[in-house]
């Protein structure tokens, strides 16, 4: 069976050695990489070996999760990343879920709900996805722009695939659409630009929030 590969990024050891070697008794996941701090973690960017999942803690010195995900997002690399935090504020679960973050937890969550959070990422790309959407709602109005959108065929087939329920990664969308990674770069980038788009997560919900391919023209 294939061991999952984590990062675990946070300020304190004995938590890093805690959450090692829980996560490992968890299931068929290995602790790969340990890094002190944020920036420690974006400074070792890119890594040797990625991670199928990083573990984020949003309190850290320096740079918190919600920094850490806008710098990944400059990087427009696919990270995905559970955020470890002893916040509720609405506002920065919000925050998580727009700069990218694929799932939130808080500390005190217990050993099986950590489990199922880290089993849904990884095997769905999302956890809670129901409380994903249900939060775009608390996004803002939907900007007059997005009133009458016009994609390309090619914007579109994009679209579709960052949509669709495999969760294939770029590279893979580039070998369904027959394109280069390059490619499908100039299409990620112009419907962020265009659309005020940060992430991946971003480009879901805004499919989801417009109702422009399946599954969400279904709703």
């Amino acid at each position: 069976m294939k061991n999952f590969t984590i990062a675990i990024i946070d300020d304190h050891q004995i938590v890093r050695e805690g959450l090692k070697e829980l996560i490992e008794k968890l299931g068929n996941f290995k602790i790969i990489y340990e890094f002190k701090n944020g920036q420690s973690f974006i400074d070792s960017l890119p890594l040797k070996e990625k991670p199928d999942l990083f573990i984020l803690d949003y309190s850290m010195p320096n740079l918190n999760g919600i920094e850490i995900l806008e710098k990944l997002e400059q990087r427009a690399e696919e990270y995905k990343v559970l955020l470890l935090t002893q916040h509720l504020e609405e506002d920065i679960i919000d925050r998580a879920y727009q700069h990218g973050a694929r799932g939130f937890l808080h500390k005190n969550c217990t050993a099986t709900e950590l489990k199922v959070c880290i089993e849904d990422i990884l095997s769905v790309g999302y956890s809670n996805i129901t409380d994903i959407l249900r939060r775009i709602k608390n996004y803002g109005k939907k900007n007059d722009n997005f009133q009458d959108i016009k994609l390309s065929d090619r914007e579109f087939h994009f679209l579709s695939l960052v949509c669709d329920g495999k969760e294939l990664t770029y590279e893979q969308i580039a070998s369904e659409m027959n394109v280069s990674v390059k490619s499908v770069d100039v299409y990620r980038n112009a419907l962020f630009e265009r659309f005020n788009i940060k992430s991946k997560v971003g480009l879901v919900l805004f499919s989801f929030q417009n109702k422009l391919t399946p599954p969400f023209t279904e709703f």
